[in-house]
């Protein structure tokens, strides 16, 4: 590849071999577009239905047998995606095809560039209409470097898809792993590793540590500045190991309870009952550090046998969830009382199977954030590619 004169019509990266302008046109010059029918009097098949979320149903009969893209004629507009043949479409979605000498691959992409909101034709759900579309200005090229365009993009894709079903088998393995290695809402675990046999041990939550509660006293002054740190809302939420990487500050000046290593945290509200008392571990020694007012934490006793990343786990398991949310009372807004939460049982393993689970279940995330990490820069390095690829 290499670096073109950006005031020609060409793009800022081509391959070699390719020095011509492209051309401006509209896309009713490259593509066709298609409606979509009703499909319910159709029996039950193989061949997928599709609907601007994506696939709907499958019948035994196509409305299409080549390649084309989906585009969104009511509703979700600005998201087309690929349709693989043979296929149907409702009437919400168009579909659309490549005219002749032109790639529908390099199509795709190329309406991937486009900002289809600013098109939206309605003041309420938004809306496309085949006209809109077929006047739409755009710049293409000849055949031939259509498919080199396509070609790379498509690598990086398949790319992209190939970390996602990794990320996915990876996330159902540890679903699977927080139903079965856990105790179960029948009283059981159902996967153990060799050698552990004992039973696990019930005890309530008051039994094994104490709660405190987050800061006090604080006004919107406070939050932003000082030398302080806390531990916001949205972090315990999102994670249940707290992110270090995103404390905030205060200033305290007043006496607070210090969070120190190894406590536990929950959330105390949430707008539904399902995602109350959320929690998260705190697993590093960081001073003058402290908790947001909207939740509270549970330090185990130093003579308690529990693992710090076996109680990430434990507090988010469905058996846990589902006793937290059934405390949830509220209407608009569902909160628990500390009291209530302490009395909840837990089911404790030896110490020595807490660590085994423990580091099984972090080894798990470990490899769901590193793929994370390399998607994250895949979508990045396509998004570059379709800036420089394209006019």
């Amino acid at each position: 590849m290499k670096k073109q004169n950006e005031q020609r019509l060409v793009p800022k990266l081509r391959f070699k071999g390719f020095s011509e302008d492209w051309e401006q046109c509209k896309l009713k010059d490259i593509l066709k577009v298609n409606s979509g029918r009703d499909y319910k009097h159709f029996a039950k098949g193989d061949i997928p239905v599709y609907g601007t979320g994506g696939l709907i149903a499958r019948v035994d009969d196509f409305l299409s047998n080549q390649p084309a893209v989906g585009l969104g004629r009511k509703g979700t507009i600005d998201n087309p995606f690929f349709l693989e043949p043979p296929f149907w479409t409702v009437d919400t979605l168009f579909y659309l095809t490549s005219e002749k000498d032109n790639h529908i691959n390099f199509i795709f992409y190329l309406l991937l560039r486009i900002r289809w909101k600013k098109y939206d034709e309605s003041t309420g759900v938004p809306s496309l209409s085949k006209k809109t579309i077929e006047n739409i200005n755009v710049f293409s090229t000849k055949f031939e470097e259509q498919i080199k365009i396509a070609k790379t993009l498509e690598k990086i894709n398949d790319l992209i898809n190939l970390h996602k079903r990794k990320i996915q088998v990876l996330k159902d393995q540890k679903n699977l792993y927080l139903n079965k290695m856990f105790i179960s809402q029948q009283g059981d675990v159902q996967l153990r590793f060799k050698g552990f046999i004992e039973p696990w041990e019930q005890r309530e939550l008051k039994e094994i540590g104490e709660d405190y509660s987050g800061l006090s006293g604080k006004t919107k002054k406070d939050f932003g500045h000082g030398e302080s740190l806390y531990v916001p809302y949205k972090n315990i939420f999102n994670n249940h190991i707290v992110d270090v990487n995103n404390l905030e500050k205060v200033n305290v000046k007043n006496k607070q309870n210090e969070v120190k290593y190894g406590d536990i945290f929950f959330t105390i509200s949430s707008e539904i009952p399902e995602e109350v008392g959320m929690s998260s571990v705190m697993i590093e020694n960081i001073k003058d550090l402290y908790l947001n007012s909207f939740s509270f934490g549970f330090r185990p006793h130093t003579e308690t046998d529990l693992d710090v990343v076996f109680s990430s786990y434990l507090f988010r398991t469905p058996t846990f969830r589902k006793k937290m949310y059934i405390l949830a009372q509220g209407i608009s807004r569902y909160n628990i009382s500390k009291t209530n939460v302490m009395k909840l049982e837990i089911a404790l393993p030896s110490i020595n199977e807490q660590k085994k689970i423990g580091k099984m279940m972090y080894r798990l995330d470990s490899m769901i954030t590193l793929h994370n990490k390399k998607l994250n820069k895949l979508e990045s390095l396509k998004k570059e590619y379709l800036n420089y690829l394209f006019i």
